[in-house]
């Protein structure tokens, strides 16, 4: 992952620690239940960031007797654990508060505050989203944004950005929910505002959750990738023909490649190896993210690998 995506992550941690030790000092002094949900929603991204930066670092970890392939999967492990704790603690809790208040109002005391610690959450929330927005945009490339996070294999860059687009929407609930409660002294909409946070979360968790489950169970290198191997070894004229090109994702920047080839029947056996060794070399240089081939020539008597 880039030093710039770190930043990102980092500027994130900071920023939610400070943001959650305000809200919960806001909520403490008025009794807010959405601005405590929106305490519990920052603390729970806070957490967020410190397991996104410890699983990058395992990630990093190199290969070993156990893990032969090394330790890339374990970005989108803390990933998926990511999307967990945003629906069990952070739409959980906040649900839990929203649905208390709803039961049991209680009047606002110096809801003032809330509106200067939301005006400060907006706006470091908002510098955040800016510097997520912008690194997704720059890895994303030639795709859409939507297609961008369903076929990127780096589940970091789009969680962050997840994350505080939820925190965005999270915040306009928030005040949204304390001003009706103040103008019109119903309480009822505070607690309105804190189920509509939990659900807010409940959804970003869900769709994380289901961006990552295909990383996390073993997903393919992309169709352009898989498509432009083939062709590559295709293009040599002592093949015959490719047969099964599988990929996996080791990790975002590790792919897995395990191609099937055959060889024109006069093409001498010591030939294919000469072959194969060019058809790696190729396939790597264009491809670097590609770190593991293993090529099977039918046609021939033993199985070549090469790595």
């Amino acid at each position: 992952m880039s030093l710039a995506s770190k930043k990102v992550i980092w500027a994130a941690l900071i920023g939610n620690g400070l943001i959650a030790a305000t809200k919960f000092m806001a909520a403490l002094l008025s009794g807010s239940s959405a601005m405590l949900s929106e305490g519990i929603h920052s603390l729970v991204d806070t957490g967020n960031q410190v397991l996104l930066l410890y699983g990058l670092k395992r990630a990093q970890s190199p290969p070993d007797e156990d893990f032969p392939f090394g330790h890339g999967k374990e970005i989108y492990f803390w990933s998926f654990v990511v999307a967990i704790l945003i629906f069990a603690v952070g739409a959980g809790i906040s649900l839990y508060e929203g649905i208390i208040h709803i039961i049991h109002p209680s009047r606002l005391e110096n809801p003032r505050i809330n509106y200067i610690v939301l005006a400060l959450a907006v706006f470091f929330e908002g510098v955040a989203w800016f510097f997520a927005f912008r690194e997704f945009t720059r890895s994303k490339g030639k795709w859409g944004y939507m297609e961008a996070v369903r076929r990127g294999k780096n589940p970091s860059l789009f969680v962050v950005l997840f994350e505080d687009s939820a925190a965005i929407l999270g915040l306009i609930a928030a005040f949204a929910g304390i001003y009706l409660s103040h103008t019109t002294g119903n309480p009822l909409f505070d607690g309105l505002a804190s189920v509509v946070i939990g659900l807010i979360l409940g959804g970003t968790a869900v769709w994380l959750a289901y961006e990552t489950k295909g990383l996390l169970i073993g997903e393919s290198a992309n169709q352009e990738v898989v498509q432009g191997i083939r062709i590559l070894a295709g293009s040599y004229t002592q093949v015959e023909t490719v047969n099964e090109v599988l990929t996996l994702h080791m990790g975002p920047d590790f792919i897995l490649v395990n191609i099937s080839l055959d060889f024109i029947d006069t093409v001498p056996a010591g030939q294919v190896e000469d072959v194969l060794e060019q058809i790696r070399s190729a396939i790597k240089q264009r491809y670097p993210e590609v770190k593991r081939i293993f090529a099977e020539p039918r046609k021939a008597v033993n199985q070549i690998s090469s790595d």
